[in-house]
């Protein structure tokens, strides 16, 4: 089951069902206006929604045009968004980069902050930032929603609450962040708004590609319309998303409507940092990644971070190479306060 939020007048659109092709979908507000308000009472809304999704295959469920432009994030807004650092092999080359060293913990523990939930962009709302200086840089993630999750649950359990599977553009301000970090307190004003796919899907959709807390699949990142990352998501993820969840759940339980992120996916190559795709490589998912190894190889970085006027798409595709979520398709702009 495929499932959006269309943008109206209200903060939190209204949830619709969506073709498995990305091409139609079914209004759904006798079953729940929102996404948040079918996760909050998923045991009843859940089988409907995806009685729904199932006449829409058959064509028994009336259907209007599904545009991924008129697409607000699944869930506008959340009660919590905890972004991890599953792929660690991202976390030490940006801790290099920065000179930081990284503790040997970080390889056994889950590293997680807490983002702000309040305002995510629609996945094709621009980035609008008031000063490139900044260092304004894309993160494609790989998220997960969950259903209730009780404090202090165990791996297992964690891996049974995930509900939606979605993409995740996690701007990332890399000028602000070391300074941020130096102040011992986290990350705030280098993680501006984060912008997820158009479509959040059911794990049954993912078929072999999902194995329970893994998906296997290449996330495609492209940079003004060049290929600059096609990392795989499955593939050196330390941590997988039940490790992460009960994680965030060891002191505190999570509510239905969490999002939960995996960190930047990133490869490595032959034991060593990954190559660009231009060389054969399976590129970066973020453009820190690939100045810190040109800084390792040639004692500078090269490629600028983001800057007005460029554009990032992150999707993912299926092995028949169909859209699975939809696209990400951001510009950055200038702010202008109005």
């Amino acid at each position: 089951m495929k499932l959006a939020t269309l943008k109206d007048s209200t903060r939190d659109g209204r949830l619709v069902v969506v073709s498995r092709d990305l091409t139609r979908c079914s209004e759904v507000g006798h079953i729940a206006r929102t996404l948040q308000a079918a996760l909050d009472d998923w045991a009843h809304a859940g089988p409907r929604l995806a009685r729904v999704a199932e006449g829409m295959e058959t064509g028994s469920q009336p259907t209007i045009r599904f545009h991924e432009h008129e697409a607000a994030s699944p869930l506008p807004r959340a009660y919590q968004w905890a972004d991890g650092s599953a792929y660690v092999n991202h976390v030490e080359l940006v801790r290099k980069a920065r000179n930081a060293e990284m503790p040997a913990s970080f390889w056994t523990d889950p590293l997680i902050y807490q983002g702000g939930s309040d305002s995510f962009l629609g996945p094709r709302d621009p980035i609008v930032m008031a000063d490139t200086a900044y260092g304004i840089d894309m993160e494609g993630e790989i998220a997960v929603v969950v259903d209730d999750v009780p404090m202090g649950a165990s791996i297992e359990e964690a891996r049974a609450a995930i509900r939606l599977v979605m993409l995740v553009n996690d701007v990332s301000l890399r000028g602000l962040i070391p300074g941020e970090l130096a102040k011992g307190f986290g990350f705030f004003q280098s993680k501006p708004s984060s912008a997820f796919s158009p479509v959040a899907v059911t794990p049954d959709e993912l078929g072999e590609a999902w194995d329970g807390g893994r998906l296997h699949l290449p996330l495609l990142v492209s940079l003004n319309g060049k290929p600059f990352g096609r990392a795989n998501a499955g593939i050196d993820m330390t941590f997988d998303f039940g490790q992460l969840i009960a994680h965030a759940a060891r002191t505190r339980p999570l509510a239905a409507g969490s999002v939960i992120g995996s960190g930047t996916v990133s490869n490595k190559l032959d034991g060593g940092p990954g190559k660009p795709v231009s060389e054969g490589g399976a590129g970066y998912s973020c453009i820190a990644e690939i100045r810190t190894i040109e800084t390792i190889e040639t004692g500078a970085p090269k490629t600028l971070f983001m800057t007005f006027g460029d554009t990032v798409r992150i999707e993912m595709k299926d092995g028949a190479g169909h859209s699975i979520f939809g696209a990400i398709e951001q510009t950055v702009k200038q702010y202008q306060r109005d």
